[in-house]
């Protein structure tokens, strides 16, 4: 198969789909790989890494594209990318198709068979392909959010962690999944006082066993919630539908709430958030305010660290790469469940029903078109 890695034109996206290694991999097992130009700079790869194995480094992104049978990419295509698309192209990206409808409606129209990352599903729940930069963007939530709460970031002047004598600070975690399980661990580490909110008294219970600090937990309803974010100096956003928009937890009233310069970080925005008064944002200009409480949206929090996250994210995805690449879709797609669950669209139709349900659009399920 004839794979194609283009550079990731999001703002300040630095991540690439695939190491150098992963690339020499794909060449060993008879693949062809063609990488433009650039793409790992931004992960610290050169070009010359990825010649070296074997893989075709070329200069036009439309070459890579148009050459390639499937592109593995780190986000969504953009609208200056929708040209690129056409029929019997793979695309294997993450694509949170739920918050995204002209996107969804582009891919189905040009018959693309879109493979999102995020709803690769194994049997157990778990989301292979999610976690690993689920696990980052936890983490750095509360970094952000420590950074956010400097006075001259416009935040409230407060330590994270307090100091002896002085109280540290509140942060609200929504969603006790693999985001607010890493942030918790960050937050808790720098002396935060966390509260957890999760719907699973059972997750909430293994968390409270296995976390140590200063940390509570909440069965997540509006009241709780409402209480939790009054109380907050930090809120985070942590919730997760698979492959669905992300309900909306926190409401304008709630933030309102919240005493000026307190922080939210919306790890779901990608989502299309949880917190009412969120709206995507980008790198070049993270943060905005609303009733005077900072936010932060940045839909591709890993982009920031893209060293460690295109690390953990190739060496998720190369399994399935391979699997694709050696099979063909229709094998493998029809041999491997988890797989399966992490096709969207496919022959013109929206095959998640998460996504078809968002915009009121007809679901086939997958089974029909294979």
């Amino acid at each position: 198969m004839i794979i194609g890695i283009p550079k990731e034109i999001k703002d300040n996206e630095y991540r690439v789909s695939a190491t150098p290694g992963a690339a020499h991999h794909l060449v060993e097992r008879g693949h062809r790989v063609l990488v433009e130009r650039g793409a790992g700079e931004g992960s610290g790869f050169s070009d010359e890494e990825y010649a070296e194995g074997g893989t075709e480094v070329l200069g036009d992104a439309a070459e890579v594209w148009g050459t390639a049978e499937m592109i593995m990419k780190v986000k969504e295509p953009l609208l200056e990318e929708y040209g690129y698309l056409r029929e019997g192209l793979i695309l294997y990206t993450y694509l949170h198709l739920a918050a995204n409808e002209g996107l969804t409606r582009e891919l189905a129209a040009r018959k693309v068979a879109g493979i999102a990352y995020e709803t690769v599903e194994l049997a157990d729940g778990s989301l292979p392909l999610l976690t690993p930069m689920s696990e980052v963007a936890g983490k750095m939530a509360v970094q952000i959010a420590a950074h956010c709460l400097e006075r001259m970031n416009g935040g409230r002047g407060k330590l994270l962690g307090g100091i002896p004598g002085v109280l540290p600070a509140d942060v609200a975690i929504i969603g006790g999944g693999t985001v607010g399980t890493n942030a918790a661990l960050v937050a808790l580490g720098m002396g935060a006082n966390v509260v957890i909110l999760d719907i699973n008294p059972d997750r909430l219970r293994y968390l409270a066993e296995v976390l140590r600090g200063n940390l509570n937990t909440l069965v997540s309803n509006p009241r709780s919630i409402a209480e939790a974010v009054r109380r907050a100096d930090v809120v985070i956003g942590a919730v997760l539908v698979k492959g669905a928009k992300a309900p909306r937890l926190v409401t304008r009233e709630m933030v309102a709430t919240m005493k000026a310069g307190s922080v939210i970080v919306d790890v779901a925005v990608d989502q299309g958030g949880c917190v009412e008064t969120t709206h995507a944002t980008s790198h070049s200009e993270p943060t905005f305010l609303v009733e005077g409480v900072v936010h932060y949206g940045v839909p591709n929090i890993p982009g920031a660290v893209p060293r460690t996250a295109t690390y953990g994210l190739s060496n998720a995805t190369l399994p399935y790469a391979l699997k694709l690449a050696n099979e063909g879709f229709l094998k493998a797609v029809g041999g491997d469940a988890a797989l399966a669950r992490g096709v969207n669209t496919y022959k013109g139709h929206i095959t998640y029903k998460a996504v078809a349900e968002a915009f009121g659009m007809e679901c086939r399920p997958l089974v029909e078109l294979i």
